[in-house]
């Protein structure tokens, strides 16, 4: 199983690189992020790589940071998202705004991949805003002691974010905007901030 390749960029191709390592040529599918901060031909570079291996094909999947390799792993756990889908999807939403947009429960941005249809884009709103929704969390989750409070208060947390970002969308913002503004709020506070208070949090992280 090959996880990591190092060596010189021999092509670039439209969502594929070669990757020569020791006179050997590895075809390796990437995102358009990726293959965009590739150095120029004939340079060194490095990819984690993740393998799959079927029947009729052994396709290898390059990323330039271990984080875009995770949310592409983590993609293909929704029905419908395969490999494709998953490199399309991140090589026009950055991992940030991928993040907070799917806590956000924002199906517009997640749809403007190419091969998200709104029912896909639903679906992977709806199967992934759990796993993701931590990522825009304020820390919250831990008392005096240092121990967590466990999921039901990630999930209090949560709550009380969706609320008042659905507050700022309702005063004309984006709902991703919205949700990020109230995430940076809450993550400056030691607590979970009040409904009310991180509305005029947001509101102040908006203005800037």
């Amino acid at each position: 199983m090959i996880a990591k390749l190092k060596g010189l960029v021999d092509t670039i191709g439209e969502d594929y690189c070669v990757i020569d390592v020791n006179g050997v040529g590895y075809l390796v599918f990437c995102s358009g992020r990726t293959l965009g901060n590739l150095p120029s031909l004939g340079e060194a570079t490095t990819l984690l790589i993740e393998t799959h291996v079927r029947e009729d094909h052994i396709h290898l999947f390059g990323f330039s940071s271990e984080m875009e390799k995770q949310w592409f792993i983590l993609l293909q756990t929704v029905q419908g998202v395969g490999a494709k889908v998953a490199l399309a999807i991140l090589s026009v939403i950055s991992i940030d705004e991928l993040s907070t947009s799917i806590a956000a429960q924002d199906k517009k941005v997640v749809g403007r991949a190419t091969g998200v249809g709104p029912k896909l884009a639903t679906r992977i709103i709806t199967e992934l805003k759990d796993k993701v929704a931590k990522f825009s969390l304020a820390p919250t989750g831990g008392d005096k002691s240092g121990k967590s409070a466990g999921h039901a208060a990630v999930d209090t947390s949560n709550s009380v974010l969706q609320d008042a970002a659905s507050a700022l969308v309702n005063l004309g913002y984006g709902q991703t905007e919205a949700y990020t503004a109230v995430s940076q709020a809450a993550r400056g506070s030691d607590e979970m901030p009040s409904v009310s208070t991180l509305i005029r949090l947001g509101l102040k992280e908006l203005s800037q």
